[in-house]
């Protein structure tokens, strides 16, 4: 006898998963604690670690779905794949080294129902690498529209909630920039707005080892997002510093905030 197929699925959770053997169950757990109805689908980029051994552990447990890339994908063209996969009305997009707040999906889908907007993100509390709690917490607009977005991307991968049919819309791109940054601004572009719920329900996990991890190539991959978002030379050159300006003032806040809250 088969593992019985989860009924009702609501939301399907997306997890990349490369090089995360050792933080992916965190990971995984914080999702099955949600309280909806949802399928999770960990896709193994062929990852060189013992991953497989790993998820041994979710083999009987019919809301985890492990599937494996044939060559490696990379983060944006997984995720993608996950999308078309999916069979929940909303998509959840959750890194393999970070986790949730147990109540984080419900609270963002009782939001998307209340203010009518197709996307929603959430704060985000800085953890160290090993997962223990750095004292700070990026804030987020609980209302975020198309020009505050092309101004500073406060929307976090690893928090978005959102319809899947806008997810298969616009599907992410272009992983030499910032390619969940150009999703959002598309989404936004035609939705208008989204909303977040600013709490920090999402515990994202610090690391230099990210694609992004430092600042020149991250400033670059910026850049290069308004590029790709249709904007020409000057008008990116434009943006860029407003976003840095922003970028800056983010942090200082978040910095602000943890040595008030370790005092």
């Amino acid at each position: 006898m088969g593992i019985k197929e989860p009924e009702n699925i609501f939301v399907s959770v997306v997890m990349p998963a490369y090089g995360c053997a050792s933080t992916i169950e965190q990971a995984i757990d914080s999702a099955l604690m949600q309280d909806v109805p949802l399928e999770i689908l960990v896709l193994n980029d062929m990852s060189p670690d013992d991953l497989d051994t790993v998820m041994e552990k979710y083999r009987e447990i019919p809301q985890v779905r492990y599937l494996k890339n044939d060559r490696n994908l990379g983060a944006a063209a997984t995720r993608n794949r996950g999308v078309k996969l999916a069979r929940g009305e909303y998509v959840a997009f959750l890194d393999a080294d970070d986790w949730w707040e147990k109540d984080k999906l419900k609270k963002q889908l009782d939001l998307i129902k209340k203010e009518g907007v197709v996307l929603c993100s959430t704060a985000r509390e800085l953890v160290t690498p090993e997962g223990k709690s750095t004292g700070r917490v990026i804030a987020v607009r609980e209302r975020i529209t198309y020009p505050s977005l092309l101004l500073h991307n406060c929307i976090n991968c690893s928090s978005v909630l959102l319809k899947t049919e806008a997810a298969r819309e616009f599907p992410m791109a272009h992983e030499d920039s910032h390619e969940d940054y150009i999703t959002w601004l598309g989404i936004l572009k035609k939705y208008k707005r989204a909303a977040a719920v600013n709490e920090p329900l999402l515990k994202y996990r610090l690391t230099s080892s990210g694609k992004s991890g430092g600042k020149l190539k991250s400033a670059k991959m910026t850049y290069f997002a308004y590029r790709y978002a249709g904007f020409g030379p000057i008008s990116s050159g434009i943006l860029f510093c407003a976003y840095a300006v922003n970028g800056v003032l983010k942090y200082a806040a978040a910095y602000v905030r943890g040595g008030r809250k370790n005092v």
